[in-house]
This record gives structure tokens, C-alpha cells and sequence, in this order.
């Protein structure tokens, strides 16, 4: 019709129809077409009017919706879908009480009864009522025992309520009655997992996996207990059998290699990181994991081009840099590690080491007017003692030894117990501070 600039007739229970479709795909703009076609051809359709309610909730315009339910309500206080859209204006706009009286007005008419008990359910949620929240969740559940939402709520309110006893009574009670239900397994097996109950979760997890096989993950969950429990190959074997149902592998090898890597492992763990990046080449945990592993194999070559590689691919993660300047530095390449930590510098200027660390390195380079420019920017966020040493050891080096002399009286102000090792990392500091003690006397 849209394409064709044409108006067929539907009649009121067919535009509907489209209108929910819509509404469920969440395509508004179509939804709200629908509204405008079905409006031309039945401008006094109730319930086409409801649904344009509806619509304009979703499009979040509150003027026209409110102006719309002033028109609807003398018409419309039987029509439990006229209802429920007062009762999510209501609660849109952060009144969930007045939202509660809509939704027990809706139930006197016995329709969607578990719908509007969830709803009246998250209400109270907002309202911090997990108490009467748990009571309408349940009544939901009582209603349609496949609702998985009500379960899953019912367990965060007990948990909220800490009645950890009662939650776990009830999930029994519920599989009791209700042995196949996935939802109720996944819920046992992860309350057990959060009470560090492992052995007793992996069991949930397990009936979970005889009804349904293909649940991956499932398998996470039951491999975590293994991990938790440090037993690391058991872990493995589960998640090998996760492996057969996966379409992409890479993070799955990833967490075998984690696993042989606490198993001490080695070379079973680099084996299945070098395949979680041949599965996908740009998965750059498995390539920082590789590189810890050369490292304690003595190969820091190895461990500098892993590094590099996951540096490129997650360029705003500091602690990849931090890691690339300290290996930099253990393989005695100084002058690389400069920029790393120049950059660690930019995104944490707040943090005193970070100065301290750069300053440093710049000192080692030669650099020690690059240190002076980096030490000034410092020691205006960070008055600590360490940089003025620093600080003056530089300006020793310059042959500055006014404002040395200068720097050293701050940091021996500011510290003077650590003189001594001071002294000892740099030598010019020794006679000058005699001097300086002197000055002062």
C-alpha cells in the first residue's frame, strides 16, 4: 500500500494485527503508519485509538498520549489494553504507585492476569518493595509455569530479601513439579555457584545439559565450577565439549589455555592460545597471554611481539602498556619503553608512580631536560618528595645547581628520610645535600 500510494480496506481487527506486529518487531515508524491508515478508514475505532495510545508511548511523545487517555477514559475503562497503556504511562513518567491502580483496575477484568502481575511485580521493584514485588511474581508464575521472567525475579527478590533458605526450598518445590524446566535448573545450579556450593551446582548444571545438550552456556557455567574449585582439567574437558557446538572458538581456547596456564602447563597452554588466534587473528587476550608465557620461558623477544600485537589491537589499555615498557626495559631497550610510558603518563596523570616511572626512564635515556619538562608538570599535581629528588638530580646533571639546590631543599623538606636512598641512586645528590644542610644551619 506504502509503495503503491494506495488505501485498501482492512477491517479494525486486521489493522491491529499489522499494528502489533509492528509494534512487536519494534519497527514504531511502521506501527505508526499502520495507526494513521487504520484511523483514515475507522475514525471511531476504540481500539485502534488505544493502540495509537500505545504507539505514542513508544515514541516517548507524553503530551499527545496524556491528551488521548483524557479522551479514551469514559470510553475505554473496560478495555483491559487501554488499561495497561495508562499503566505504562504512569510508569514511564516514574509513578509506579498510579501505575499499580491501573494494573489492579485491569485485573478485576480477569485478562493477561501474568502479564500484569509481572508488570504490577517491577513496579514494586522501583518501588524497593521486593517483599510485595515477590508476591506478584509468583502469582505470575502460579499462572503460567513456563514464565521463565517470573522465575528468574523471584529468585533476585528472595536473594534481595537474603531468605537464601526459603529461595532454595522453593526452586526444589518448583522442580519438583517441574523436572524439565531449564529456566529452574540454570537457577539452581548458578544459586549453589554464588554460595561457592560448586559441587552441588555443577549437578544443576548437568540436569540442565540432559534436557537440552546444546545449552553452551551451560557449559561456561559448569566449567567455571571447575575452575572455582581448581580443578583445572575437568575444566578443560568441559569446555572441549563446548567446542563441538560453537561457532566461533576463539574465546573457548582462550580459557583452555587459562586453565593449563594455572595447571603450570606451559606448552598446552600456548598450544590453545595459538589456536584461539588462529580461529580469529585479532583476539588480543590470548596474544598477552602468549607473551607472559615467553616471558617465563626466558623468550622476551617473543613476549615483546605478542605484547606489541595486542597493544595495536586494544591501543587504550594501559596496563598493555605498562607491560610492553617493563619488557622493553628487562631486555635493556630503554629508549622504547619511553613512549609506552609517556602515553600511560597522558591517560593517568593522576597517578604519582606513573611521573615517577617516566621521569625515570627519561633520566636512564639522557634525557634529563625531557625529565626536567616532565617533572615540573609533576610536581604541580603530585607534591611529593620523590620527584623534587628527582628533580634536583636533573638539574645537577644540567649544571644548574642553583635551582638543584633549590629542588633538593623542597624534597629534603618534604621527606628527608629518604635521603639515603636517594643518594645512593644518584651521587650528585650526596655532597649537594651536605651543602644544603649547611645553608639552613
Amino acid at each position: 500500500m506504502i509503495e503503491n500510494s494506495e488505501e485498501l480496506y482492512f477491517d479494525t481487527e486486521e489493522y491491529e494485527d499489522i499494528i502489533i506486529y509492528y509494534l512487536e518487531m519494534g519497527d514504531i515508524s511502521f506501527a505508526e503508519t499502520a495507526v494513521r491508515y487504520a484511523l483514515n478508514l475507522h475514525p471511531d475505532s476504540l481500539e485502534i485509538k488505544i493502540k495509537k495510545f500505545e504507539v505514542l508511548l513508544e515514541l516517548e511523545n507524553y503530551t499527545l498520549a496524556k491528551e488521548l487517555m483524557d479522551e479514551l477514559k469514559e470510553s475505554s475503562m473496560e478495555s483491559t489494553d487501554f488499561l495497561v497503556c495508562c499503566a505504562k504511562y504512569y510508569s514511564n513518567l516514574g509513578n509506579p504507585r498510579r501505575a499499580i491502580e491501573y494494573c489492579e483496575a485491569a485485573l478485576k477484568l480477569e485478562e493477561e492476569e501474568n502479564f500484569l502481575h509481572n508488570f504490577m511485580a517491577d513496579e514494586y521493584v522501583n518501588l524497593e518493595d521486593p517483599f510485595t514485588a515477590l508476591k506478584h511474581y509468583q502469582l505470575a508464575l502460579s499462572i503460567e509455569h513456563n514464565d521463565d521472567y517470573a522465575l528468574e525475579n523471584i529468585m533476585v527478590c528472595y536473594n534481595s530479601l537474603h531468605r537464601g533458605e526459603d529461595a532454595i526450598d522453593f526452586l526444589n518445590d518448583y522442580l519438583d513439579k517441574f523436572s524439565f524446566s531449564e529456566t529452574g535448573w540454570l537457577e539452581y545450579g548458578q544459586f549453589y555457584f554464588n554460595r561457592k556450593n560448586y559441587e552441588e551446582a555443577i549437578k544443576g548444571f548437568d540436569y540442565l545439559l540432559a534436557i537440552n545438550s546444546q545449552s553452551v552456556g551451560v557449559y561456561a557455567n559448569k566449567a567455571a565450577c571447575y575452575e572455582a574449585m581448581g580443578e583445572w582439567l575437568k575444566a578443560v574437558e568441559v569446555y572441549e565439549e563446548m567446542l563441538a557446538l560453537e561457532y566461533t572458538k576463539s574465546f573457548t581456547f582462550y580459557k583452555i589455555g587459562l586453565c593449563y596456564k594455572e595447571n603450570k602447563q606451559p606448552v598446552l597452554a600456548l598450544n590453545a592460545f595459538q589456536k584461539s588466534l588462529r580461529d580469529d587473528p585479532q583476539f588480543y587476550l590470548s596474544m598477552i597471554e602468549q607473551s607472559y608465557i615467553y616471558e617465563e620461558m626466558g623468550s622476551v623477544k617473543e613476549a615483546i611481539h605478542f605484547t606489541k600485537e595486542a597493544v595495536l589491537l586494544n591501543n587504550i589499555n594501559l596496563e598493555y602498556h605498562k607491560r610492553l615498557a617493563f619488557l622493553y626495559i628487562a631486555s635493556g631497550n630503554i629508549e622504547e619503553s619511553v613512549a609506552c610510558i609517556k602515553m600511560v603518563v597522558d591517560f593517568e596523570p593522576s597517578r604519582f608512580y606513573n611521573w615517577y616511572a617516566y621521569s625515570e626512564v627519561l633520566m636512564v635515556t639522557g634525557d634529563y631536560e625531557g625529565a626536567v619538562e616532565a617533572l615540573k608538570k609533576a610536581t604541580k599535581m603530585h607534591n611529593r618528595a620523590e620527584l623534587f629528588y628527582q628533580l634536583s638530580n636533573c638539574y645537577f646533571h644540567l649544571n644548574n645547581q642553583k635551582d638543584g639546590r633549590k629542588a633538593l631543599a623542597v624534597a629534603l623538606e618534604l621527606d628527608p628520610n629518604l635521603l639515603e636512598g636517594m643518594k645512593q641512586k644518584y651521587p650528585f645528590i650526596k655532597e649537594e645535600a651536605e651543602k644544603v644542610k649547611t645553608k639552613k644551619k
